[in-house]
């Protein structure tokens, strides 16, 4: 591959949330910031949303990783379960022996139990889902009773939702306005802007071993972030084939080319003017052919 042509010690743009590319810095650190927050403050829920390739698994984890020994957290990546499965994921996480067969009674008993264990030794307990939009109405609401265990002064269970827009548009439904009037906190990460995309690009390279020269033009960003609108999947993705691109033609620095043909080659790159395009094209086709 690439990496040697360019002096880099690893892939850089890789679409996997890996926390060593995080960037301390525009949505994502505020967002960040944010969560530390609200967890610290002892919050019930906290709620996180975001465009299709925003970064929302990246913060989660970020988070995961930054959260000290204070907290014991809980990860659930798919919450597309039903109310009883979501409490055994639970149970499961936070290290509770139980009986396959347990019935719900069961199983809530088990979880206060080991939540008022923590509590006692000074332990906050945080439950994260991601894909929250995918999780049905029961299973919210049994998740909103799991946050009514508490204590006279505290929180036993706080919980972070991440998910696309439509688990806003999902809070609006009236069966779920009791969980809608817990989300104390809540924030919609953004695109990356046009000049932090360019301090996302060389932070990557960085973390990534780059120690050359600037290695996008600044026609190439300007390219890079009118094709990806911003959106941190579409510009790794860019990114790693305008890589691809310029060490296939044997050159050291990625210019607008590169970029150009990277964008020819990737789904989701402007659909719209795309569309327009294909239907002049097709129009004047079918001029010529009168």
């Amino acid at each position: 591959m690439y990496l040697e042509h360019f002096g880099l010690e690893q892939a850089p743009f890789t679409i996997t949330p890996d926390t060593g590319f995080f960037l301390n810095q525009g949505s994502h650190n505020e967002a960040l910031n944010v969560l530390l927050v609200a967890l610290r403050s002892g919050e019930g829920f906290i709620k996180v949303t975001g465009e299709v390739g925003t970064g929302k698994t990246l913060l989660c984890r970020k988070l995961l990783n930054t959260l000290d020994e204070e907290f014991v957290t809980a990860y659930i990546p798919n919450p597309f379960l039903n109310p009883n499965a979501l409490r055994m994921a639970l149970a499961e996480e936070l290290g509770i022996k139980f009986a396959r067969n347990a019935g719900q009674h069961r199983l809530l008993q088990l979880i206060t139990e080991r939540l008022i264990e923590l509590n006692s030794a000074g332990r906050r307990v945080a439950l994260l889902l991601d894909e929250a939009q995918a999780m049905p109405d029961e299973t919210m609401e049994a998740l909103r009773l799991l946050t009514n265990l508490e204590t006279e002064r505290d929180k036993l269970l706080q919980v972070v939702l991440f998910g696309q827009p439509e688990l806003d548009r999902r809070l609006q439904q009236d069966n779920l306005r009791q969980l809608r009037q817990r989300v104390l906190f809540s924030y919609h990460l953004q695109p990356l802007d046009r000049n932090t995309l360019a301090v996302y690009i060389n932070h990557r390279l960085l973390v990534a071993g780059y120690e050359g020269s600037t290695l996008f033009t600044g026609k190439a960003l300007k390219s890079l972030y009118r094709h990806s609108r911003g959106i941190p999947r579409l510009v790794n993705i860019l990114s790693h084939k305008s890589l691809m691109s310029a060490y296939g033609q044997g050159d050291h620095h990625v210019d607008v080319k590169h970029v150009r043909l990277a964008a020819a080659d990737t789904e989701d790159i402007r659909p719209r003017h795309i569309a327009l395009m294909a239907s002049l094209l097709n129009r004047l086709t079918l001029h010529g052919q009168h």
